[in-house]
């Protein structure tokens, strides 16, 4: 048995997590730059709660608040220039999946003064500014992740900045969750799931990563019957977090595959959620597969029969209404065959025409 692990963030679970272990930011600096989203984090008190743990530290703070969903380049050139203009010593990242790549991409800026949008991807291997990471969605994982995922308008898609920028510590509280409204807290759960599907399904999984995606099936289970029956209580708030978390550690050790690759086009093309560009591709993905071992271990740990079962599970919780013309399938799996990395991810041969039969027959 041989595996490597790393897993450097510090993680806070649990309602109240920032104001029980503010104290752990001391270590971080004097200065922070605090990155987020244009109103979220203010509805849901993430924001204000952050703001409270640094003045009662007696840590200056600023904040940029312009982060957008899919963020660009541009604006985390933007937010970098403002916190190397005021010699900030860490980043909070604050919101979804889209300020938490951004606050991660912005600390490495800073630390990098000769980065910009045009070298990024083919710098070596860079430090950044530590990073604090408050997730205020059930989705991502990006909080214990090493990944930067950005929006590159001259290449038009999504993409992994290339570098290893995992946070220096996670605040995880799913009370910034409670009223997230039902739409995203399934496009954001369906991003949970497939992280889980992704990691465990994946040439890099080892024994320790499947463990935690069995973990995150078995919790699905009870986060699938709630999310159908739309009782979205305390306890389900919680325990899909914890699934996000799980599924964002596995991936941290793996990556992820086909259908997130696949999924960035969608996106940046079609508008639609990253959460749902992923889901609606995960069936075909499975179906796709030659051996079906861990996909059958997968299904009996979610209690449920077969794929066609899985299907009905996400017919009831989303319906995607995009149609893609034949061209739309030959330039995304044309695009999207020369991912390489997604590609090294799969563990079995995959050719042009499989992306396009899992395109073709999701869509």
């Amino acid at each position: 048995m041989k595996f490597n692990y790393f897993m450097p963030t510090e993680i806070y679970f649990g309602r109240g997590a920032i104001e029980n272990n503010k104290d752990a930011m001391i270590k971080l600096g004097s200065k922070a730059l605090i990155v987020t989203g244009k109103s979220s984090s203010k509805q849901n008190g993430s924001l204000k709660q952050v703001i409270s743990a640094l003045e009662t530290l007696n840590i200056e703070y600023a904040i940029f608040d312009d982060v957008e969903e899919n963020p660009s380049l541009e604006t985390i050139e933007i937010a970098a220039s403002l916190g190397k203009k005021l010699e900030v010593d860490f980043i909070i990242g604050i919101g979804g999946g889209s300020p938490l790549d951004a606050s991660k991409a912005v600390a490495l800026f800073i630390k990098n003064p000769q980065i910009n949008k045009n070298n990024v991807f083919t710098s070596e291997k860079l430090q950044s500014i530590p990073v604090v990471a408050v997730p205020t969605t059930s989705g991502t994982g990006s909080e214990v992740t090493p990944y930067s995922i950005v929006t590159v308008h001259n290449e038009k898609t999504k993409k992994n900045l290339g570098q290893s920028i995992f946070p220096a510590i996670a605040y995880v509280d799913s009370s910034y969750t409670d009223n997230a409204p039902y739409a995203i807290t399934v496009n954001t759960s369906v991003d949970a799931f497939t992280h889980l599907v992704e990691s465990y399904l994946n040439r890099n999984a080892t024994i320790l990563s499947d463990t935690y995606a069995e973990k995150g099936f078995e919790i699905f289970k009870f986060c699938f019957e709630s999310l159908i029956k739309k009782e979205l209580t305390e306890e389900f708030r919680e325990k899909v977090m914890f699934a996000s978390l799980l599924g964002g550690i596995a991936i941290a050790q793996s990556g992820t595959s086909l259908p997130h690759g696949m999924g960035y086009a969608l996106t940046y093309y079609k508008n639609l959620p990253h959460g749902l560009a992923n889901g609606v591709l995960t069936v075909e993905y499975l179906k796709s597969f030659k051996n079906k071992d861990k996909i059958i271990k997968m299904l009996n740990i979610l209690g449920i029969g077969d794929l066609e079962d899985l299907k009905g599970i996400f017919n009831s919780l989303f319906q995607v209404d995009i149609k893609l013309s034949p061209q739309d399938v030959t330039e995304y799996a044309s695009n999207f065959a020369q991912n390489k990395s997604k590609l090294k991810n799969h563990p079995e041969e995959v050719s042009i025409k499989v992306i396009e039969d899992i395109y073709r027959n999701s869509l």
